[in-house]
């Protein structure tokens, strides 16, 4: 149904509050994940193994992860009882204050046990926050775009995930270059953090001015308005839709355990084989950097040709190039390493990430709880996969002292998602309201996302 709220401007300002919210939320979120893999062994567990050091900082790394469900239960329950937006806002501001108090935090060498506690507290509440951030994201442009151009427009909220890692691993790289070793360990690192606060502050001005979505105000209000009985959204989704929760969860797997191998492991990888730190950091960060502009490309192509196949093909890329990746690696060549983290990046996981938001928002009919399903099965998916893959692949590499069992962990998380999103029913003419899609005569014009 073409709501008020569907028009042009609506969608574009939808689409850019969301593109802008997400990066500076999901900035905040991988300055976490950046510093565990480059510093916070050091900083916050420095009477250990080097080795040992690094799974304590990726153990607290993964606390986020594992508290990512819950903000989906309770952020769901509020997106689909309030609205998207004020969810989105109270999120952003949630991430921000967190971020910003990692950022004053004092080292082990300050304060000793304290330290580590307290970090773990900080990501746990970063972790909260993110899970109930990527639901509303999505939801807020995919439930404002016009049925047949949804995988366009709602892509564009996970290219404000691609830029946030990419802001925040090019600040940290900065940072370092104009910091000797010991100052950037003294007090550089911390530079990113503060920031965040600032990038907070925009963002929030950003999501205030967004409208509430066509399908919140239009199915979720008008129900209640009729005197429906109001159950919890998480249990209702779970009873009415429980296979759309276990395909989000299962499409999710080698996803999410992908990124954070790709993006996240690799440079502790790149410094475990002896190769330049700055070759590897440089080398993620120009990869997403290209795949977050082509998440919307993967996403239109999803609205020609269907979901399925576009995201079926990223995940056998991911089965496929798991063993070259860290052949390419191993060379050190900055070429061939190039090469590796570009098709891992662009390639295999761009098509997956790029469809991924209109795939799952078409996965649940009712506007009343789909906040709660998409949230609950991207969130659990991530504590399994995104969570625990670096912890994961840095004890196979202590274990075997080569990259063969990580290549075949890789596998092992793509044929899941094959599994899943094999079993799932083709969404791409689904109106997000039910029934066949009908197209709008009006289309909206190309996003800006200045």
């Amino acid at each position: 149904m073409a709501g008020t709220n569907r028009g042009p401007s609506a969608v574009r300002r939808a689409a850019t509050a969301s593109l802008v919210g997400s990066a500076l939320e999901w900035y905040d979120f991988f300055l976490y994940g950046t510093a565990a893999a480059l510093v916070f062994n050091t900083l916050f567990f420095p009477n250990v193994d080097p080795l040992v050091g690094t799974i304590a900082a990726f153990g607290t790394n993964a606390a986020g992860f594992l508290a990512r469900p819950l903000g989906g239960i309770v952020f769901g329950h509020f997106g689909d009882r309030v609205g998207r937006k004020s969810v989105l806002v109270t999120t952003l501001m949630i991430m921000g204050v967190a971020t910003f108090l990692i950022g004053v935090l004092p080292t082990y060498g300050a304060i000793g046990l304290w330290a580590p506690v307290l970090l773990l507290m900080l990501r746990v509440v970063q972790g909260i926050a993110a899970g109930g951030e990527w639901g509303g994201g999505v939801l807020i442009v995919s439930e404002h775009a016009p049925d047949h151009r949804r995988g366009y427009y709602s892509a564009w909220s996970q290219t404000g995930v691609g830029l946030g890692f990419v802001l925040s691993a090019a600040t940290y790289w900065l940072v370092q270059e104009v910091t000797t070793r010991e100052n950037f360990l003294a007090w550089g690192w911390r530079i990113p953090f503060l920031a965040g606060i600032l990038l907070t502050g925009v963002g929030l001005l950003i999501r205030l001015r967004v409208m509430e979505t066509p399908a919140y105000q239009q199915t979720a209000l008008a129900k209640s308005k009729a005197g429906e009985k109001r159950k919890l959204p998480v249990i209702e989704v779970l009873r009415t839709q429980p296979k759309a929760v276990l395909i989000t969860f299962g499409a999710r797997i080698a996803e999410n355990g992908a990124t954070y191998l790709f993006l996240t492991f690799s440079l502790s990888y790149a410094a475990k084989i002896g190769m330049d730190g700055d070759l590897a950091l440089i080398a993620v960060v120009v990869a997403m950097l290209f795949e977050s502009f082509a998440m919307p490309l993967w996403g239109a192509l999803s609205d020609r040709v269907g979901r399925r196949p576009v995201y079926l093909g990223g995940a056998i890329g991911v089965i496929a190039w798991a063993f070259p990746f860290f052949w390419l690696f191993n060379t050190r060549n900055p070429v061939l390493v190039f090469v590796a983290v570009f098709v891992a990046v662009v390639i295999c996981h761009g098509a997956m990430i790029g469809t991924q938001p209109a795939f799952i928002t078409e996965l649940f009919d009712d506007s009343r709880v789909r906040y709660s399903g998409v949230a609950l099965g991207h969130e659990f998916a991530s504590v399994v996969a995104g969570g625990f893959s670096p912890i994961i692949a840095t004890a196979l590499l202590a274990w075997a002292g080569a990259s063969w069992p990580i290549a075949l962990f890789l596998i092992a998380m793509g044929v899941v998602t094959v599994v899943s999103v094999a079993l799932a029913p083709e969404t791409r003419t689904k109106s997000i309201d039910g029934g066949d899609t009908r197209l709008e005569a009006e289309e909206p014009a190309a996003v800006s996302t200045r």
